[in-house]
């Protein structure tokens, strides 16, 4: 998705929104995948994972904001 949004952004702050967006979705991935019957073991604290899965999605709403906010004023100027 961000090869195709996103060529060669030259703004800093839409590199690094876009860094935030694509690294959260690859731990929310992750952290989501140790719900799974398969990987679930007794050591896993699933409220912790909760918790990890809960800011995974608060950086990609974060990121997604950034974009959105940065993107409106460039395009109104």
């Amino acid at each position: 998705v961000q090869i195709l949004l996103f060529q060669k952004p030259k703004s800093e702050l839409v590199r690094t929104s876009l860094r935030l967006l694509t690294s959260s979705a690859y731990r929310l991935q992750s952290e989501c995948k140790k719900t799974l019957p398969v990987e679930t073991c007794p050591t896993t604290d699933i409220q912790l994972v909760t918790q990890q899965v809960i800011q995974c999605a608060y950086d990609i709403a974060k990121a997604a904001k950034q974009l959105v906010t940065i993107t409106t004023k460039e395009n109104n100027n």
